[in-house]
């Protein structure tokens, strides 16, 4: 329960007004620095909602595929540019972001992670590495500015965050293939 009261305590940090406009003032910050710790601050909170409210998350999500697919239309919603746009705009889509990534993706993914086989893991690593090299790819190259609200060489670092981001999953990826974790996790040791 003690890190529910963390994760409550950086949500409502990440809300306070002066700290939300320094993240959202840069558009790498906004998208990858808040958006993720609001998806961090859900992760914390979700213990709390899973001790409370047991029964819901064992119906709902009993195999961790719900949750998961939740987790993902959240984040794969939250990247498009005009609801980054819109968020800065328009105070109702605003209020929606400090819902839905920790309500709605934060606490399903600590929910899920644990219950989803090995393989689909590393197919939802997999998607958000080929998603975060198409978004880089976008944000780049696009020829047009893409969100309003910043300037096109934001978007470019934006899109270079994307590409940073996608070779780190993709090295962890090849970690995991060539290196037997076994020998390493605790509780696995002989």
């Amino acid at each position: 329960m003690e890190q529910s009261k963390y994760g409550l305590i950086l949500f409502i940090f990440l809300a306070m007004p002066p700290v939300a406009y320094i993240l959202e003032s840069v558009m790498a910050l906004h998208m990858h620095m808040q958006m993720p710790m609001l998806v961090i601050a859900g992760l914390l909170m979700a213990r709390f909602f899973q001790i409370r409210f047991p029964q819901f998350f064992e119906k709902w999500n009993q195999n961790g595929i719900p949750g998961i697919l939740l987790f993902i239309i959240i984040i794969v919603f939250w990247m498009m540019p005009r609801t980054m746009d819109e968020a800065l705009t328009e105070l109702s889509v605003e209020i929606f972001k400090f819902i839905s990534l920790p309500f709605l993706a934060g606490v399903p993914l600590r929910d899920s992670w644990k219950k989803l086989s090995e393989k689909i893991k590393n197919g939802v690593i997999i998607l958000f590495t080929v998603l975060f090299l198409l978004m880089g790819w976008l944000y780049i190259y696009s020829p047009v500015q893409l969100c309003n609200n910043y300037l096109q060489i934001e978007q470019i670092t934006l899109g270079w965050a994307f590409i940073t981001t996608s070779i780190g999953l993709v090295v962890y990826l090849i970690y995991i293939t060539v290196v037997d974790r076994s020998k390493y996790e605790i509780g696995n040791n002989e």
